[in-house]
């Protein structure tokens, strides 16, 4: 695979994850032990707030009731394409029941968790989407109890934005808590506040968010864990450079630590789409301005390849968390790639219409972690679960080839429960 940088980035320093780790550990400990108090106290340290952490069901009815109309029309259109998308996931996938040999029944059940907990971020923006992707996904695959939790904001007259709480409350969450950052993660984990314990940690989050979610893995379930958010443009030389800039600049806005990528044939692109995203960067508003700015000059790359083939490697090297295809054939590439969170296809898509309405879920596998893992699916909440049943027809042959396999291995106690069955039905049958 041959490439040239036309920009390049800088590498990400380590130090930095090192101490967030650190400080997130010390106050989940903190949190874990002395419960709900440590919470509040978090809350009105971290967050500034001292209102109720729980939102009443009054609450959530007099923020509904500010929401324009307009905007409920919108959160209506968004819902029903994520929730109609995630219920042709959960139909994609089956139980069964089937006969393997005479005898052996085998089969796998889909059994969904019993609690989920949501992380909706907030801070400088109101995250209504995150709130759809999130609880619109674990109700339809049929969890029972959807927890969320938001960061309070002193504008917000509930502390939660209104129209994150109509989201939240039109999408079906059965708990909403004025909490954010550690303490919002802790809160769900633990089972504060009148929770049940989150048997799934889901939702984007800033990082703390991520490292508290990495740190609880293995007591609690997570969807994955996330870093900043990154995207990728494909592109040869039939796009619109004024296009692609835009594309680059509509995510680069996340924050200064948020990779974006310009993969091109075209030299000629490159030069221009270079030229134009700073200007683009700089007719944002802020603080959108200076994120979008810093995360291009810092860490922003053009790359030219020689050949769509060596495009498609490159962009399989990066595993992108969205990768975004301005090119001729694209039914090539959408046979060919192997390696993104979510893939748009053709100019007239763009990763904003993922990321708010289109169907496909916004919580993605970040930093490369699309090479192993894909994202939130109405999967990441049920379990596949196995069963088996055995009768006297199969036990001969079952029993005998597990014995052999088990002494060869040498565990002499697993050969002998398939012995002892073979004695009974022996000595239950007739001479």
């Amino acid at each position: 695979m041959t490439f040239t940088y036309f920009k390049r980035g800088a590498p990400v320093d380590a130090r930095a994850a090192n101490d967030v780790s650190s400080k997130v550990a010390q106050l989940l400990a903190e949190i874990e032990a002395e419960g709900e108090a440590a919470a509040t106290r978090a809350a009105r340290d971290f967050d500034g707030w001292d209102g109720d952490i729980i939102l009443s069901d009054d609450a959530i009815a007099q923020a509904c009731a500010r929401v324009p109309q307009s905007l409920k029309n919108d959160i209506a259109y968004a819902h029903e394409n994520i929730a109609r998308f995630a219920q042709a996931q959960r139909d994609s996938f089956i139980e069964t029941d089937l006969e393997l040999r005479p005898g052996l029944r085998v089969g796998q059940k889909l059994i969904p968790v019993q609690a989920a907990g949501c992380y909706i971020p907030g801070g400088r923006y109101s995250h209504i989407a995150s709130a759809m992707m999130t609880v619109t996904t674990a109700k339809v695959a049929g969890v029972a109890h959807v927890a969320a939790v938001s960061p309070p904001r002193a504008d917000a007259p509930a502390g939660i934005p209104d129209a994150i709480l109509y989201t939240l409350h039109h999408c079906g969450a059965d708990r909403v808590l004025a909490l954010g950052g550690i303490q919002g993660v802790a809160a769900m984990a633990f089972g504060l506040f009148g929770l049940p314990r989150a048997d799934i940690l889901v939702g984007p989050g800033n990082q703390f968010v991520a490292e508290a979610k990495r740190l609880l893995f293995g007591r609690v379930g997570i969807d994955m864990i996330a870093g900043p958010t990154d995207s990728m443009v494909v592109a040869d030389a039939t796009a619109d450079a004024l296009v692609v800039a835009w594309d680059l600049v509509g995510q680069a806005e996340h924050g200064a630590n948020s990779p974006v990528w310009l993969v091109t044939t075209s030299a000629a692109l490159a030069a221009e789409v270079g030229r134009l995203v700073p200007l683009c960067a700089a007719d944002l508003p802020e603080p959108n301005r200076t994120a979008a700015l810093a995360a291009w000059g810092a860490l922003g790359e053009i790359v030219i390849c020689e050949s769509p083939e060596g495009m498609a490697a490159y962009a399989d090297q990066i595993a992108p968390e969205h990768l975004h295809i301005q090119a001729d054939n694209l039914d090539w590439w959408l046979g060919r790639l192997r390696a993104y969170g979510s893939l748009f296809l053709g100019a007239t898509s763009t990763v904003a219409f993922g990321d708010k309405a289109a169907g496909t879920n916004h919580v993605l596998p970040t930093s490369g972690a699309a090479r192993y893992t894909g994202g939130l699916s109405v999967h990441k909440f049920l379990k596949t679960v196995t069963w088996q049943t055995v009768t006297a027809e199969a036990l001969p042959q079952l029993a005998g080839v597990t014995a052999r396999i088990s002494r060869f291995e040498g565990m002499e106690g697993h050969a002998r429960t398939a012995d002892i069955r073979l004695a009974k039905l022996a000595a239950s049958s007739p001479i």
